[in-house]
């Protein structure tokens, strides 16, 4: 591991100084429990001030409505415990719902309002009449870290979060670049393209939550809406790439070849696409499009399996090019925060709007979170422990704050050891190094032993959570006060509960949420399946955007969870080549209005197989062999638009036709993507 940097070294005195201020200032108020304060400060701190601000305001929200739900359910259930347990894991299954469909930063706020209710209501039921000041000490002390940590945080070196998303950015373009050359080379499988196209997605959602933050970070909104386009064609560029290495593969493996001018072209723009972010792509990019308008073939010549797959070649190097400029284009602009930018790609129009979440699974992970609430609050009341709040609220944070994972019980686990770390660091202090205190910048001394070295590793992301759940039990087990009164009967009673609860609440969880990462993507993949079908129907252009945003979203879900594969079929390649079907069947649609004679009829048949074969697949939980019945089916559509341009070689409508046939060709190359060995027979591919 490396030396902590400059940056580290700030971040972690700010911290401690925040904390220092907090825990004095409570002291001086005379709060009930200072130490919640000082908690408080290593929750929301971050090395980025927009970050620390919406985590603040977000915390404070989350707090005062789980006080407000507190003070609303402790009162009127006192004398009926179990059923306040019952409402209470209600309450939480609701708000753990909300918070796991909230794809931004303000799942926080929903996130604290889950478990905060078990944190002050339940130690509360041995003493009903508390409950309003024990929720408004409770909200006081963690506003007072809250602010201290926002006000140290934006008055001394302020470190901005736009950078950040620059380097997160400049890090998906290297991914990209690999990921792009390799596929201009024709490699669809390899542990580079996998690995390439997993970090991709796994960077572009990272991207979408740092967007939910930047405006915190007085960023203009010019600024986060060029972002937000970004991020759109970051999630574009996956399925656009890979239907050009499906095509370049097809004309690889037919025994034409690729043409010398086309090879040269793609040497060209793999150079172009290897230069530094900082220069501006359009010059270079105008003069590629020009070099490929003069190398398409016109739609009279389309007569031959040849042509089309050259001119199919063609406009997939088309795309990526807009699609590339784009992209380093709003790069440009978001460094600089200034600049004019008109938009190359317009076909799909990219959108961050209509977010994809598994509703089903999510609502079963925020019952299971309530279900473990529910089952240890009724234990605890059972068995008369009075110290058993502490293994409940615990529990509930455990099971709260990991319920939106796949595998929750792993972190749960890490949770547990942490805490358990956090207990004996506590111990320590308590018990051997407090009692030699006798004033605060002798514990200001003590503290800092400890909490400048976790506040060093808060920064990096291999430590972050580690280091940030040992601080938070740290100081929530400290249980410092203005006098010093440590038991340690009392200390092993309350603290010993809470690793219990954590302990219950894991295995509780994995006996409910026994399914991980595996069923999540096979659900994933299920729901792609779905939207293919609906691709084919007849719907209005605003839901056909809306559609394809959703899958687009998904598909940088689903890759990530997908492991790197060797395999042709591999399933993040399959994902791959549904986004394309559905894209290509939408396209199909939308012409198939504007075409003459019978060729409306034939892609109507093409469209409808299609959906006929995603629906087995529905209907099977399976994906299934794609018949060779549809093969032929596009085949005849393509011939069809072949011989309306052999016989009318000057005709109108050869833009559409041309249009109809790219879509047709795509959908070829996506269902059947084993290059034919016989040239033309099959047109591209053959089973």
């Amino acid at each position: 591991m490396s030396l902590p940097s400059l940056r580290d070294w700030i971040f972690s005195l700010k911290t401690f100084l925040a904390g220092m201020i907090a825990l004095y200032v409570a002291f001086c108020f005379d709060l009930p429990r200072p130490y919640w304060a000082l908690a408080s400060v290593y929750i929301v701190s971050n090395p980025f001030v927009g970050a620390t601000r919406s985590k603040a305001l977000y915390r404070v929200l989350g707090t005062v409505l789980g006080a407000v739900a507190s003070i609303a359910l402790v009162p009127p259930f006192a004398e009926t415990p179990y059923l306040l347990s019952a409402v209470i894991a209600l309450w939480t299954s609701v708000f753990v719902y909300i918070s796991i469909s909230t794809r931004t930063a303000r799942s926080y706020v929903f996130l604290l309002a889950s478990y905060s209710v078990s944190i002050i209501a339940l130690p509360a039921l041995s003493d009903p009449l508390s409950i309003f000041d024990v929720a408004v000490a409770r909200t006081e002390e963690i506003t007072l870290g809250i602010v201290c940590a926002s006000i140290v945080g934006s008055a001394i070196f302020p470190n901005r979060l736009a950078p950040t998303l620059v380097e997160r950015t400049d890090a998906w373009f290297r991914e990209a670049t690999v990921y792009t050359k390799e596929s201009l080379a024709g490699h669809i499988v390899g542990a580079l393209v996998s690995g390439s196209r997993q970090k991709m997605a796994a960077g572009v959602r990272g991207f979408e939550f740092l967007l939910s933050q930047l405006a915190y970070d007085h960023a203009s909104p010019a600024i986060l809406s060029r972002s937000e386009e970004l991020q759109g064609r970051m999630q574009l560029m996956l399925p656009v790439v890979s239907a050009l290495a499906d095509v370049l593969v097809a004309v690889q493996k037919s025994h034409i070849g690729i043409p010398s001018g086309i090879d040269e072209l793609l040497r060209d723009i793999g150079r172009w696409i290897d230069v530094p972010l900082s220069e501006n792509p359009e010059r270079e990019a105008e003069i590629f499009r020009l070099r490929i308008a003069q190398l398409e073939p016109p739609p009279n010549e389309l007569t031959t399996s040849q042509a089309i797959l050259l001119s199919s070649a063609l406009w997939r190097l088309r795309q990526l090019i807009d699609l590339w400029t784009d992209c380093r284009t709003l790069r440009l602009i978001i460094v600089h925060e200034q600049g004019n930018w008109r938009p190359r790609v317009r076909h799909w129009r990219p959108s961050t709007q209509r977010a994809f979440l598994d509703r089903g699974l999510a609502l079963f992970s925020a019952c299971s979170a309530g279900l473990v609430v529910f089952v240890s609050s009724s234990l605890w009341i059972a068995s008369g422990w009075q110290d058993g709040a502490a293994a409940v609220s615990l529990g509930a944070i455990g099971a709260c704050f990991f319920a939106a994972l796949d595998e929750p019980v792993s972190m749960m686990i890490t949770f547990f050891k942490c805490a358990t770390v956090g207990v004996a660091i506590s111990a320590l202090y308590l018990f051997v190094v407090l009692p030699n205190s006798q004033d605060f910048p002798v514990l200001v001394i003590f503290f800092s032993f400890i909490f400048i070295p976790l506040g060093l590793l808060m920064p990096r992301p291999k430590w972050a959570l580690i280091s940030t759940l040992v601080a938070l039990t740290t100081a929530t087990f400290l249980g410092i006060d203005d006098a010093y009164d440590a038991n340690i009967l009392n200390f092993l009673n309350s603290h010993l509960a809470g690793l219990a609860g954590v302990i219950f609440a894991s295995v509780m969880t994995g006996i409910i949420r026994p399914f991980g990462t595996d069923a999540a993507a096979a659900r994933l993949t299920r729901s792609s399946w779905r939207d293919v079908v609906l691709s084919g129907s007849t719907l209005p252009l605003d839901q056909q955007r809306d559609l394809s945003a959703r899958m687009l979203d998904r598909l940088v879900q689903l890759i990530p969870r997908l492991a790197p594969s060797e395999d042709y079929r591999s399933p993040s390649i399959e994902g791959l080549r549904d986004m394309g079907n559905a894209l290509n069947m939408l396209d199909l649609r939308r012409l198939m209005g504007k075409l003459s004679g019978n060729l409306p009829f034939i892609l109507n048949q093409v469209i409808d197989g299609v959906g006929a074969y995603y629906e087995r697949c529905l209907e099977s939980d399976k994906r299934q062999r794609v018949p060779s019945t549809l093969s032929i089916d596009i085949d005849s559509a393509i011939a069809q638009i072949m011989d309306n341009f052999a016989s009318n070689p000057n005709g109108h409508g050869h833009t559409l036709g041309k249009r109809a046939l790219l879509a047709l060709t795509g959908l070829r190359l996506s269902l059947f993507p084993e290059p034919a060995q016989n040239g033309d027979a099959g047109l591209i591919a053959g089973e």
